[in-house]
């Protein structure tokens, strides 16, 4: 059934992941204790629950695949550090280190964008024809396509995410865009302005310069190519930092992308931390654009070296705390399945979760009792096993993170529902949870956990719904679920917020732009909108002599 889907629908999340696979029926476990966030335990009192987690206590899979890049990407060439430093990157299933990655600094920052600048100036990318860009964006695609299976491995071993995910979603989604930005490449058109009086005048549209991205962790892949694939379109060369949880992926793609015939010095890659490699970035002076995805707050800190050092233009993509909106109408039994994925998809480590569940008071207790009932046949384990839907959180520090907000949840007053804890004794897996009689002014309500747990709030009015979803610092994605048009048209023009999903959830198509209100960001990714954040805007004016017309 999920493979009809998908072949019908294309290229969305959903269409692909929200069906993908059934659960494994629930096998018997009492949770360990609460960990909390001193360290201690502290019994999670009268709560028996039950998980399908057979795949959390057996020997972790031997992922197949190989790591053969593990240096910077500098002018064409794997190098090593400057300083010859590296890190360790971790599986997030044990904490074992996977391999040791070059560590870079703002000495091969500037290296990379030396060698970007010279690329842009006096290399043949931006001065070669757009459908010669096009057919190497395309190329790309195909060797994307060629390499699915091992590109996801990696993806896989290095995030956690469920192989299946990364193989029939992600990396497929990977070639399409590109494919998207290659078809747009020898698309860009300038215009000409009428003007009052005789001139002739031109309206070009022009490659930015050396762009600088940084990439996020949770889908590091999918961040490439959202990233690279416009930059390049337009005819602009990059420096891209990859997260430092995650380098491995995008290393291995810049390798594929040089072997579709990329010149050198096009694309440069340099693996690292925030404070070294990043800030070196976003405040270089001889870089004209910065993209960053990530955090809000260190979204902040990245507008403002960018406008202390050379006032590059910026687009930031950034948090949120989504509001899923399910109305009285509903048929519960789709709702809760569809509020169970916009909340647990990727671990719970995505940006636009819906993770404000807001259920009409009419169908509150049985939404949420059904809810229950789906958290406790999530399949969690080993993300490299057939049917498991929810791999390990990202690292320790994810994980705690979680595990503080679940504490603060239940110090607040919430209900905790099911869950509450961690999965086993190795590796970074955390029950799916779920808290009811969640109020607006606690912390799991109003701050971004990034996990697998769902709070589920309760209303009873159209507007009163409306301004409680509205009440929060972000406003990058929302869900709407209600069978009746006119509710549907109200939510989706009263909700503050960049993407509106009416009864659907997670559909990212090439052509879709999306981005955020308030504090969740500034621009829009994928769609013509992207192109945009690569372009400068050029008028030309010249004066006609004896114009036959004007």
């Amino acid at each position: 059934m999920a493979a009809a889907a998908a072949a019908r629908r294309g290229s969305s999340l959903l269409s692909r992941c929200l069906l993908s696979s059934r659960p494994a029926a629930a096998s018997p476990a009492v949770p360990s204790a609460l960990r909390s966030a001193d360290g201690t335990r502290g019994l999670l009192p009268g709560i028996l629950q039950r998980f399908s987690t057979a795949a959390v206590a057996e020997e972790p899979i031997s992922p197949p695949v190989q790591v053969n890049y593990t240096q910077l990407l500098i002018d064409g060439k794997f190098v090593d550090s400057a300083s010859g430093k590296t890190f360790p990157t971790l599986d997030p299933r044990t904490g074992d280190v996977i391999a040791h990655v070059a560590e870079g600094d703002a000495e091969d920052i500037n290296r990379a964008v030396h060698a970007a600048r010279k690329a842009f100036d006096e290399g043949p990318w931006p001065k070669m024809t757009a459908y010669e860009r096009s057919r190497i964006l395309l190329r790309f695609a195909d060797l994307i396509e060629k390499h699915n299976d091992e590109i996801a491995a990696l993806e896989t071993w290095d995030n956690g995410k469920p192989y299946a995910q990364a193989a029939n979603i992600e990396v497929p989604m990977v070639a399409r865009l590109m494919r998207y930005y290659a078809g747009w490449a020898d698309k860009i058109h300038g215009l000409v302005v009428p003007a009052d009086g005789p001139h002739h005048v031109q309206v070009l549209h022009e490659p930015i310069g050396v762009a600088g991205q940084i990439i996020p962790w949770n889908f590091p892949l999918l961040m490439f190519a959202w990233k690279v694939g416009p930059a390049l379109a337009c005819g602009n060369t990059v420096v891209l930092k990859t997260a430092e949880q995650t380098p491995l992926s995008a290393l291995f793609a810049s390798k594929l992308l040089h072997e579709a015939g990329l010149p050198d010095g096009v694309v440069n890659v340099v693996s690292g931390f925030g404070p070294t490699a990043g800030a070196a970035l976003a405040s270089h002076m001889d870089v004209d654009k910065i993209a960053f995805t990530g955090s809000t707050d260190t979204g902040k800190i990245v507008l403002e070296l960018a406008a202390r050092s050379n006032l590059k233009s910026v687009t930031l993509e950034l948090g949120g705390k989504s509001p899923f909106i399910i109305m009285d109408d509903a048929d519960v039994d789709h709702a809760v399945e569809l509020a169970h994925f916009a909340l647990f998809f990727n671990q719970g480590q995505c940006c636009c979760a819906g993770s404000r569940t807001f259920v009409h008071e009419r169908i509150y207790d049985e939404f949420v009792e059904k809810a229950k009932a789906r958290a406790l046949k999530r399949v969690v384990g080993d993300p490299f096993k057939n049917g498991v839907e929810q791999g390990p959180q990202i690292d320790d520090e994810q994980f705690n993170k979680i595990l503080r907000y679940i504490k603060y949840g239940m110090d607040s007053g919430a209900n905790l529902v099911t869950g509450g804890d961690r999965l086993g004794d190795k590796g970074y897996y955390i029950q799916p949870t779920i808290f009811s009689d969640v109020q607006d002014n606690m912390k799991i309500a109003q701050e971004e956990i990034f996990g697998p747990v769902q709070s589920i709030l309760k209303f009873n009015d159209l507007n009163e719904v409306i301004k409680r979803a509205n009440a929060s610092q972000y406003g990058l994605a929302a869900g709407v679920f209600t069978n009746n048009l006119n509710t549907a048209n109200t939510l989706t023009r009263a909700l503050r917020v960049g993407t509106v999903w009416v009864n659907c959830f997670d559909v990212f198509d090439a052509a879709i732009p999306f981005g955020g209100y308030k504090q969740s960001g500034i621009g829009r990714e994928k769609g013509i909108d992207s192109l945009k954040n690569y372009l400068q805007v050029k008028a030309v004016v010249t004066p006609i002599k004896n114009a036959a017309w004007l």
